[in-house]
């Protein structure tokens, strides 16, 4: 598939760096961020870095819930490191592939064209 390289604008809000940023664990930790699109497009999305899905499942172990690990309810995307850089290039191209509802959560997205 040829996408086209363009360069979107949007204004990125991180919690993290919000938060004391030394006891910020870049690769094992979630957070919030809020995508604000030029067209008025506004966007919460919780992210989890791979490493904190173990760090969950390890939890619910620990407390029971999720009937102890068993299942997880997914944040919406999944990152390798909660970093600024991080977190722009994957929004940057996912928004090349198109509309964040439609690419982050497409099992659930409904056009009004499909029955």
């Amino acid at each position: 598939m040829n996408r086209q390289i363009t360069k979107l604008n949007f204004k990125l809000w991180l919690e993290f760096e919000e938060v004391d940023t030394k006891n910020w664990d870049i690769e094992n930790e979630f957070c919030n961020i809020h995508v604000d699109l030029e067209d008025g497009r506004h966007y919460g999305i919780n992210v989890w870095t791979y490493k904190f899905l173990q760090t969950a499942i390890d939890d619910d172990k620990k407390t029971g819930q999720n009937l102890s690990g068993l299942y997880q309810k997914p944040p919406d995307l999944f990152v390798k490191e909660l970093t600024r850089e991080c977190i722009e290039q994957t929004i940057q191209d996912l928004l090349k592939i198109g509309d964040l509802e439609k690419v982050l959560n497409p099992s659930i997205y409904y056009s009004g064209s499909n029955k």
